[in-house]
Order: structure tokens, then C-alpha cells, then sequence
């Protein structure tokens, strides 16, 4: 009896071998990250994608077991994360609360916000109220934990602690810890979102695609997180799957900038495609902006300095002023004063972002902007400003 129990604990039921054993937690944790982006992410907060009640209650189930966590409440902390992005109201940045705090204590600071009454009620609108989610996932959040643990005891023996530990500290290490605070800390970015999100890697595939926050933040309902094309989401991968087994069906997509024959004549559509491709039109500008400053360097010569200069403000005029820090926005006239061909491009490029930053003007007044500054950029005499002039009115709705 002893030998037999001694033997259990050292086995389990399968009497897997340690790489089968590693094998499992793997897919176990993949499971997990692919429920948390495709189900609570993409289709719960932020709606870019409906799921057949089979995969939901899947990724429901699996969730309750791997997590603990309440739809409802991640969804609604998600949203506020958004809403209150980088302030001192936003439940988990690491620009107002630290990159350490974030990364070391991410679960706490979701608990919190999870214990925050207000929060819940404004933003967790939509999640699911079934019986299930009411008596079971909501009210025993904890139970599906202590199954997964009695599982993976049973399954493995004593190795099964170690898969449990594994399975439990995946999210809070991946979501928790690296989205949450190196994504708005530290990687690339390929829109000027007004965040400070960040594209940790180009490969989407531990973390099932947010990776690519960045991408996310600047277009927060797109169902893909993937922008470039050297950039993988295996999160749209797997919707690309769902969908042609008529399991998901794809809401929102982040817009894809058309282009028709130049519009002699701006109109509202000409407005309403500006808008929508704003960040098309600003990665344009820094694209502009970038060359600009390489060619202007050239230009000066031997005059080292101001080489130096230009040179290094390639890296951050590129971005919107707000963010500048105080030692760039000393720097700024200098740049100006060793370029007149880059102070125009940032200025105007200022303007241009009015279309959708002043909320209080009407639709006749943006219009009206927006003639004037393509005037003022095809009269100029600077070629990349005529270029980006051609470009917004080439812009299709």
C-alpha cells in the first residue's frame, strides 16, 4: 500500500517523462494566453469579435481553471486602463506608478482595481450574466484553481506542484507584469498613439499577440494586433481559424489607408479619411521628417555641430511635442535655428493635428483648416510637404 501510494506521488497517472511533463505546461500556459487575449481582450473588452457560445464557455471554463479571474472585472479594468491611460487613474501604468511596481506586484494592482466597486460598474458593462458566470465562475473564483491543482497532482504526482506553480504565475509574469509595464515602457512603436505604449517584440507568438501594444493602443478595436509586415499576432491566427470553422466572426480591423486619383477639391470625406488615417498621416510625416533631417545634416557640411544636432533630433521630433522632455524642448530652437526645412515640417505637422485634437470645432471649421494648411503646403516650395499634401488629398473615405 505504502509503495503503491510512494509510486503515485512519484508518477501520477501518466507516468509522463520530464520533457512530456514540460511539454504539457506549455500547452496548458498557450491555452491560457490564447483565452486571455482572444476571449477577454479582443472579444470581451473590447468587442472587435463575436465567439460561438461553444468557444466562449471553452474559454470561460479553461479561464476559471487556469486563473481565477472574473470576466466581467478584467474586462472593466481593461477598458479603465484605456479611458485613464498613463494618469494617475489608470489601474496598472508604469509612467505614474514605476516600472518596478508594475512588473513585481501587477497582481496586486489588479486586485485592487477588482475591489474597486465604481470601476466595475462603468466599465464592465456587457460581460456575461448567465447562471454559470453568476453561481459558479463569479461567486467561486478560486474553486476552479484548486481543481487545476488537484488535476495536475493526480495527473503527475508530486511533478504536478511544479506545473501548478507553472500554469499559475503564466499570466501574472506575461499580462501582469511584461504587457502591462514593459509595453508602456519599453520596445518600438509604429503609430504616435498619445500613450506611451510600446511594441515589446515584432513575433506576437508567446503572449499570443499583444507583443504588439503598440499596435493595440492605436487602434484599440481591432480584432489583429499585427500592423507590419514582419510583425505575427498568432492570436489573429488562431481568429483566422475560428472564423473559417464559423466559429468567431471579425467586428473591427484597424483601418487600412486607400488611395484614389488626388482630390482637386477637399471636401468632408476628404475630413472624415484624414481623421481616420491619422496615424498613417503622422508615421508619414516622421518618415518626411527623418529624411529631412539626414539631408539637412548633409547639407551643413563641416559645420559638426549642427550636424550632431540634426542628426540626433531624428529620433524624437518624430513625435508629438507633449512628450518631449524638457531637455529636447530646450534643444528645439536650436534644431530650428540650424534648419528652417525641419522647423516648417514640425510645425505643420502641428497643425495638421488639430483635425483631431480640437474636439470643440465644428465640421466646417476642420474643413476649413485643412484647406488652409494644404495651401500653405503646396505653396511652400518644400517637397516633402507637397508630398504629404498630394497624400491627404489622395486619401479615400
Amino acid at each position: 500500500m505504502l509503495d503503491s501510494l510512494l509510486s503515485f506521488l512519484d508518477t501520477g497517472l501518466l507516468d509522463f517523462s520530464g520533457w512530456q511533463i514540460v511539454g504539457f505546461t506549455l500547452l496548458t500556459t498557450h491555452i491560457t494566453i490564447a483565452a486571455v487575449t482572444i476571449y477577454l481582450h479582443r472579444c470581451q473588452a473590447h468587442r472587435a469579435l463575436d465567439l460561438h457560445p461553444l468557444v466562449s464557455h471553452f474559454f470561460r471554463a479553461w479561464l476559471w481553471l487556469g486563473t481565477g479571474m472574473v470576466t466581467r472585472e478584467w474586462a472593466a479594468i481593461h477598458r479603465k486602463h484605456h479611458a485613464r491611460c498613463e494618469t494617475p487613474d489608470d489601474p496598472h501604468s508604469p509612467q505614474t506608478r514605476g516600472l518596478r511596481k508594475v512588473l513585481l506586484e501587477g497582481v496586486e494592482l489588479y486586485r485592487a482595481e477588482a475591489a474597486n466597486r465604481e470601476t466595475i460598474e462603468k466599465f464592465g458593462h456587457g460581460a456575461p450574466d448567465d447562471w454559470v458566470e453568476r453561481h459558479v465562475y463569479s461567486r467561486h473564483s478560486s474553486l476552479g484553481v484548486y481543481l487545476t491543482l488537484l488535476i495536475d497532482v493526480l495527473l503527475f504526482g508530486a511533478a504536478g506542484l511544479t506545473v501548478f506553480a507553472v500554469q499559475m504565475i503564466w499570466i501574472p509574469v506575461t499580462a501582469a507584469g511584461i504587457i502591462n509595464g514593459i509595453g508602456h515602457f519599453w520596445g518600438y512603436r509604429n503609430w504616435d498613439s498619445p500613450d506611451a505604449s510600446t511594441n515589446v517584440f515584432p513575433i506576437g507568438l508567446i503572449i499570443g499577440g499583444e507583443e504588439l501594444h503598440n499596435n493595440h493602443h492605436a487602434f484599440g478595436s481591432s480584432a489583429k494586433l499585427s500592423s507590419k509586415w514582419y510583425e505575427f499576432d498568432v492570436g489573429w491566427m488562431y481568429i483566422r481559424i475560428l472564423s473559417m470553422l464559423g466559429l468567431a466572426t471579425v467586428r473591427r480591423l484597424a483601418p487600412t489607408p486607400k488611395f484614389a486619383e488626388a482630390r482637386p477639391v477637399v471636401d468632408a470625406h476628404t475630413l472624415q479619411a484624414v481623421i481616420a488615417h491619422r496615424y498613417d498621416m503622422m508615421a508619414a510625416f516622421a518618415d518626411s521628417l527623418r529624411r529631412t533631417c539626414a539631408e539637412e545634416a548633409r547639407r551643413l557640411g563641416s559645420r559638426r555641430s549642427e550636424q550632431a544636432l540634426l542628426s540626433g533630433a531624428r529620433s524624437w521630433l518624430v513625435v508629438d511635442a507633449g512628450k518631449w522632455t524638457a531637455d529636447q524642448k530646450a534643444r528645439v530652437s536650436e534644431v530650428f535655428a540650424a534648419s528652417d526645412a525641419v522647423r516648417k515640417l514640425v510645425e505643420m505637422r502641428q497643425e495638421l493635428a488639430i483635425l483631431w485634437e480640437r474636439s470643440t470645432l465644428s465640421k466646417d471649421q476642420l474643413l476649413e483648416s485643412l484647406q488652409q494648411w494644404l495651401s500653405r503646403a503646396e505653396s511652400s516650395g518644400m517637397r516633402p510637404l507637397q508630398e504629404l499634401a498630394l497624400r491627404v488629398r489622395r486619401y479615400a473615405a
